[in-house]
């Protein structure tokens, strides 16, 4: 099968103002630099440096399938689907796309302001090389999904952000294009639309149709790709399965640790500070990862400064998706000024394998005077000897089985 897109070598740079004089400068400066450049005979051109948004970009995409882009912020994902679109020209390279492209880039991309959300329709659609009974068809479609019907007359202008990207991706879904650029702009929409929008792109890509998926919303990437595309300044650090490419994206390159030290509050004359967290295995020892099934603890090491009567630590645990996971809270203490430690020990709760990063926090009577995010990383390394299922990546978060009978339903009255 010939790949629907195939980009190879593509390169985007751009010149950037060197930084060699200060970057604001008054006008009398400016005025004063200027006429003794002209007294000299010399106006030396400003110094550029070369700055490549992407470089040596390489892949290809087949029909049908859903390709996730994620990487952070600067990393070139934006510039590689403007590439894509057309609206900007790579430097090196070339990207082939063997399609009409719809592309939601940002909000209202291929609107013009002063018309109308009719007669945007209409030209966005030209601009697809679609007939205008082709238009027509899917018009009361596209207005009855994008929820505009009051206002399909009045200018996009006056639209809120909300209506703009209901809209534009309306548009962009319905004209069947072969190709569906989508960048983050969805983020725009409630989540009753966007749980529509995500719902469309499947069903536009159960059509044969193709789909580039560019979020931060990584439950949704892996919800809707099967695969995905990670960029790392500018570069493509992996293509692979979304489940594998998402670990590599999330571990971010940090090292498994045991030990670490805790932020000190900015305020010093707090009542007391967390200072170092070590997670330990069920022996006490410093531990970089716990295999599933394991118990393990985690031993806070804190600081009192003056006398607390209704003392209470806790510890927080999210996902690597930033979901919220649980809380831990110690029951309430008694304290007077001292070097203090708690161990939070876990027994019962069966972890899925994965990376947990933990928040501490410290408080009396739910009046907290010391929380830090991030304090660590729990991992959970597979470790399958026992549970066969464990190798399965989709079996869950919580890994404690219930209690299940089976009964012969002819014995049962």
């Amino acid at each position: 099968m010939e790949p629907i897109i195939s980009v190879r070598e593509l390169g985007k740079m751009y010149r950037i103002r060197s930084q060699d004089k200060k970057p604001y400068r008054t006008l009398r400066e400016e005025l004063v630099e200027g006429v003794q450049k002209l007294w000299q005979g010399k106006f030396a051109q400003p110094k550029m440096e070369e700055f490549w948004a992407l470089k040596d970009i390489n892949f290809d995409i087949y029909p049908g399938e859903v390709v996730g882009i994620i990487g952070r912020n600067g990393a070139g994902k934006s510039t590689l689907l403007k590439i894509l679109s057309r609206i900007t020209p790579p430097t090196t390279g070339e990207a082939i796309l063997r399609g009409r492209v719809g592309s939601l880039l940002e909000v209202g991309t291929g609107f013009h302001p002063e018309l109308t959300g009719r007669e945007n329709i209409y030209l966005s659609g030209a601009i697809l090389g679609m007939s205008r009974a082709e238009i027509k068809k899917k018009f009361d479609e596209i207005v009855a999904f994008a929820e505009v019907e009051k206002f399909i007359d009045t200018p996009v202008k006056r639209y809120s952000s909300g209506m703009y990207v209901r809209l534009a991706f309306g548009v962009a879904a319905h004209l069947e294009p072969e190709i569906l650029v989508v960048d983050e702009v969805l983020a725009v929409g409630d989540a009753q639309f966007q749980k529509k929008c995500l719902g469309k792109m499947q069903d536009v890509s159960r059509e044969g149709r193709t789909v580039l998926f560019v979020s931060h919303n990584m439950p949704v990437i892996r919800k809707l790709c099967k695969s995905s595309i990670l960029l790392n300044q500018g570069q493509i650090e992996i293509i692979s399965n979304t489940e594998t490419v998402l670990r590599k994206y999330l571990e971010g390159g940090e090292n498994s640790q045991a030990i670490y030290p805790i932020q000190h509050p900015k305020n010093g004359s707090t009542p007391g500070y967390a200072h170092k967290l070590i997670i330990e295995d069920e022996s006490g020892n410093p531990a970089t990862t716990i295999p599933i099934g394991q118990p393990w603890q985690i031993r806070v090491y804190f600081t009192i400064n003056e006398k607390i009567e209704h003392f209470i630590i806790a510890l927080g645990f999210r996902t690597s998706d930033e979901i919220p996971l649980r809380t831990c809270w110690s029951k309430p203490w008694s304290l007077v000024p001292g070097e203090y430690q708690a161990v939070f020990r876990e027994e019962t709760v069966i972890l899925g394998a994965g990376r947990y990063s933990i928040i501490v926090g410290l408080s009396s009577r739910n009046q907290s005077f010391h929380y830090v995010e991030n304090t660590g990383v729990l991992e959970i390394a597979e470790y399958t000897d026992k549970i066969e299922l464990l190798k399965n990546s989709n079996v869950g978060i919580i890994l404690n089985s219930l209690n299940i009978d089976i009964y012969n339903t002819i014995n049962v009255k």
